[in-house]
């Protein structure tokens, strides 16, 4: 990944570099030129989040543009192929205030304010033999260990190495380093850092995370997964997951059942840590109606153990996550599509969490918490203005022993084929 503060490019050169970098290939290299996609990806989020009536800051408001310029090249000719993606990412802001900064929208400067635009170009170079292909640069993994986040006006990036092989049918392996991280509101690239249920050790520095996994289909109605991670002296975790579906009744019952056994590893820089998250969720979809149970358990003497700024590899991972140690949650939730209905392209869902017992860091207290989430889509289905989106989305969280808030956000987005 290549960093620009905003300060030191401008947008309009962020985006035309990422083009002409992806574009600069010899004609010769006529699989390169042929394959290769772009498209613009226009962004543009309102969020608002009280906190009630907490002490300090209990408001943050921002407003801001961002575009994603995606170019992805094809492979070159022969029985190795090379290639080069680009992503030049630009974020501007409509509307803060020192007082309401803080929403993850933009980054935040040394005087409290919100700067005008940041941006960042992302390179990726890329080699494929058979069906295999290695990717070295900027990554936005979802994978049971890592999960970059991609809820605000640019997406988290990690740089390093991943690796994926299906050269065996149904085998799909997977497997890495990645050794910085650039979160979603900043345009510096970091050490990986621990964000965990874990108290004081929240923060702790690492030069790497290894990861390696293996998917495997057994039959359409069934899939395997493994993974293991390693954050360099700090932890380790093996991650076993079954998918499954299965038709029942004219829709479709679903499972997603998960177990990640988590501690420490090497130095053990953030101490001890000892986590068993035992999580799933069973779900039934019938005629544009889907009813989901999920049910999350954390045991071991610490919570749940994850990159800071990534998103937990959870069920019920929300406005909060809900891996507290100790800490038990369930979750309802109602999807509807009102395509049969007539209004194909408008989509909404309801959805509540309860968490309960968990223990409280630094005392002997245990606490509850819950939540409330309702949002609704639409997407253009047609027309000038086709797969043009506007979603509203609603989050309401109590707690015992952490912030109580009220969220509210608007998103509209585009995305525009170039070529």
């Amino acid at each position: 990944m290549l960093n620009a503060s905003h300060r030191a490019l401008s947008p309009a050169h962020l985006l035309s570099l990422a083009i002409s970098t992806a574009l600069l290939a010899p004609s010769a290299y006529a699989d390169f030129v042929a394959d290769s996609s772009a498209n613009l990806k226009a962004t543009n989020i309102y969020l608002h989040r009280d906190y009630r009536e907490d002490p300090g800051q209990n408001k943050r408001e921002e407003w801001g543009q961002s575009f994603w310029l995606n170019v992805q090249s094809g492979y070159t000719e022969g029985p190795v192929g090379f290639g080069l993606d680009a992503q030049g990412l630009v974020g501007i802001k409509l509307d803060s205030s020192a007082d309401r900064t803080r929403t993850g929208l933009l980054p935040r400067q040394d005087d409290g304010k919100a700067p005008d635009e940041f941006g960042r170009l992302g390179l990726t170079a890329k080699v494929k033999v058979s069906a295999t292909e290695l990717r070295y640069g900027s990554h936005s993994p979802v994978l049971p260990v890592v999960v970059a986040n991609d809820s605000r006006l640019l997406p988290q990036v990690f740089e390093g190495s991943l690796l994926t092989s299906s050269e065996v049918k149904g085998l799909t392996f997977t497997g890495g380093r990645l050794n910085k991280a650039i979160d979603r509101a900043s345009t510096n690239a970091e050490d990986l850092q621990l964000e965990s249920k874990n108290g004081r050790y929240a923060g702790v520095t690492a030069d790497h995370l290894d990861l390696l996994g293996v998917d495997y289909q057994f039959n359409q109605n069934l899939k395997g997964r493994y993974f293991h991670g390693k954050l360099e002296d700090v932890y380790r975790q093996n991650f076993f997951n079954l998918l499954a579906t299965y038709p029942l009744a004219g829709g479709t019952m679903a499972a997603d059942m998960r177990l990640m056994l988590s501690d420490e590893s090497g130095a053990a820089k953030a101490g001890e840590v000892d986590n068993r998250a035992l999580n799933g969720v069973i779900s039934y979809a019938h005629s544009g109606h889907k009813l989901s149970f999920a049910y999350q358990d954390m045991s071991g003497k610490t919570g749940y153990a994850y990159i800071a700024g990534s998103d937990p590899y959870l069920v019920n991972d929300s406005a909060n996550d809900y891996a507290n140690p100790d800490e038990k949650s369930w979750s309802v939730r109602y999807d509807y599509d009102f395509t049969s209905l007539g209004m194909p392209g408008l989509t909404a869902y309801a959805r509540y969490i309860k968490g309960s017992d968990a223990r409280v860091i630094g005392s002997n207290e245990r606490g509850n918490e819950k939540e409330t989430n309702f949002e609704v889509k639409y997407v253009v289905q047609s027309g000038p203005a086709k797969n043009l989106f506007v979603r509203l989305r609603n989050a309401n969280f109590r707690s015992d022993f952490a912030r109580d808030s009220d969220e509210y956000r608007v998103v509209i987005g585009y995305t525009l084929p170039i070529f």
